[in-house]
């Protein structure tokens, strides 16, 4: 195959490389940014990255054939609270159990199969995770930013990338830190005995978390824990690493005893805070949603133990 080759135009100066290649050779733009992650896209020669600002002038050459991507996730009547919207980005308050979206094991269900049902779709990013930024695991309540426009999506994605999204949750973990605060700096990758499960392992990805202990029950403590990074699993991970594993996580955790008595059947883990610049208007966003009732039951019965 001949490689797709333009010079930028006029009209096109300015615009992200992603966006001006999507358009060029008539493809999603999800699909072009993964041709130039992929080093199939140069620009005068060179690799850049997607969010590289185009030049009028600038030869551009794609040297795969690039194809539409395949159909995405139906729409589903699903319910799920929205606690912001605007016509560029929703937040909404993920109910534990859901899964965000499909993969192996759920085809359909999710998140996003509930937000495709919406007026205001999610967009941006994959065709299989249309608008999804950040995740939560399944098991995991709380606060998630869905992005509904193009450019709002790239945005929020880079300021992910550089940690400008602050993400604040609380946990009820195993035993008492011998610490009100710290920090756990630990990279994370697959555990070499357990594939499906997360571990701290040289070589890894860099992870950082921070914590404070909020309140010191009998047998447990409630936590305000704040990850710098998003790596999978990573604050059930990292807490279960320094001995204080998130109370009712069945992968992660150690006392089952008394997540059994506390009637927790998922991990005490909620995204409680979001704080973040909004990636069009500029406004500080700031947005907190309360634990949900279950949670509230256990933490309810860890203060009477």
């Amino acid at each position: 195959m001949n490689p797709i080759e333009f010079d930028v135009s006029a009209a096109d100066a300015g615009g992200r490389l992603d966006s001006v290649v999507a358009s060029r050779t008539d493809v999603s733009r999800a699909v072009a940014a993964r041709a130039i992650d992929a080093g199939d896209v140069t620009v005068d020669g060179d690799n850049k990255t997607r969010a590289h600002r185009v030049r009028e002038g600038e030869h551009v050459v794609v040297a795969i054939a690039l194809s539409a991507e395949p159909a995405g996730p139906l729409p589903e009547q699903i319910d799920v609270p929205v606690r912001y919207e605007d016509e560029w980005l929703l937040v909404v308050a993920k109910p534990a159990g859901l899964v965000v979206h499909p993969g192996p094991g759920h085809p359909g269900g999710t998140l996003v199969n509930a937000l495709l049902a919406r007026a205001g779709r999610p967009v941006g990013g994959d065709v299989g995770r249309p608008g999804i930024v950040h995740r939560l695991d399944s098991g995991t309540s709380g606060l998630m930013i869905v992005a509904k426009e193009a450019e709002a999506y790239a945005t929020l994605a880079e300021m992910m990338l550089r940690h400008e999204v602050q993400r604040t949750y609380v946990a009820l973990a195993e035993g008492l830190p011998d610490t009100t605060s710290g920090t756990i700096d630990a990279p994370l990758g697959r555990s070499p005995q357990h594939r499906k499960k997360i571990a701290v392992v040289a070589g890894g990805r860099d992870a950082v978390t921070k914590f404070r202990v909020v309140e010191r029950l009998r047998e447990c403590s409630l936590l305000e824990v704040k990850p710098e990074t998003g790596r999978t699993h990573q604050i059930r991970v990292h807490l279960a690493a320094i001995g204080h594993a998130v109370l009712g996580d069945a992968v992660y955790g150690h006392d089952r005893k008394l997540a059994r008595r506390l009637g927790l059947t998922r991990p005490f883990l909620h995204a409680a805070g979001l704080a973040f610049t909004h990636p069009v208007t500029g406004a500080a966003m700031t947005l907190e949603e309360p634990l949900s009732q279950d949670l509230e039951t256990a933490l309810a019965s860890a203060r009477s133990v």
